[in-house]
């Protein structure tokens, strides 16, 4: 059985009414809920609103989230930087120290991977796909020494991530597969799959319309029984994570062992179609 993991925040109500966030006031919180509901891991958000109350900032942060994941039994496994979404890494000079910094802190936490949001309005525009392979040669160097990988999320067609890749060849570099997004572009996974190959580092697991926003899983256009046997086959990182349409507000643990449960039933029923 694959452990099954959540993004930050989506356990408590919508932080300052935004659909994904750091919960600054009740982070704490989330550790005994996802326990309730069989959750494994906690996708850790840095991002810059209230970046002074992330416990990330600091050593005796960083030993809150500890002590939480030992009494929780709930871990902390990666950190989704979003900051990176405010300040695109190849758009502020001071960007490429900042993520530098993360991977101390990530290092400090004992994190698997941080991962990097090229999507919206930070997606890669076609020079920045040039600088990419030089920026990043830095801070995949001290990922390496310490430990961890860099995973990017991309909105990139196949053949232009095969591109990127090609120039990238390092193998602290891996990529983030968005079940929904690749469903709301229009693409199709086997194409995807054919490019990623042994590079899947981690899934983010939710059901979008083709051009629209998140929907609950099973009533989006991803098809959701060929990308877990994809998965599969492309060698499964030990969790996936949970980026899925919120439920009713209120209700949030709930759901989200409802989708845990789903989501467990869909990758073992992948095993017998591969």
């Amino acid at each position: 059985m694959i452990d099954i993991g959540v993004m930050q925040g989506r356990m408590l109500l919508p932080f300052e009414g935004r659909f994904q966030a750091f919960p600054a006031k009740e982070w704490q919180e989330e550790f005994a809920l996802a326990a309730k509901a069989g959750i494994a891991c906690i996708e850790w958000i840095f991002e810059e609103a209230h970046a002074d109350e992330n416990p990330l900032r600091d050593g005796p942060g960083i030993a809150r989230i500890k002590a939480l994941c030992e009494s929780s039994g709930v871990g902390v496994r990666s950190i989704c930087a979003d900051w990176f979404m405010t300040s695109p890494l190849l758009r502020r000079p001071e960007s490429i120290e900042r993520l530098e910094w993360l991977i101390d802190r990530g290092s400090e936490l004992g994190v698997r991977y941080i991962l990097l949001p090229f999507v919206d309005a930070s997606s890669l525009t076609e020079q920045e796909r040039v600088l990419l392979p030089n920026a990043l040669a830095r801070p995949l160097a001290l990922a390496e020494a310490k430990g961890l990988e860099l995973h990017l999320e991309t909105d990139l067609d196949p053949d232009s991530l095969a591109a990127l890749l090609e120039r990238i060849v390092n193998p602290n570099l891996r990529v983030t597969y968005d079940i929904g997004n690749s469903a709301a572009f229009g693409y199709d996974p086997v194409q995807e799959f054919a490019v990623i190959g042994n590079r899947l580092g981690s899934v983010h697991v939710k059901d979008r319309k083709r051009g629209g926003g998140s929907v609950p899983l099973g009533e989006g256009d991803a098809d959701l029984p060929l990308c877990f046997r994809l998965i599969r086959r492309a060698g499964a990182p030990e969790f996936l994570i949970l980026q899925a349409a919120r439920g009713q507000e209120g209700d949030e643990a709930a759901w989200i062992g409802s989708l845990r449960s789903r989501v467990e039933t869909l990758y073992a029923e992948a095993a017998g179609t591969q």
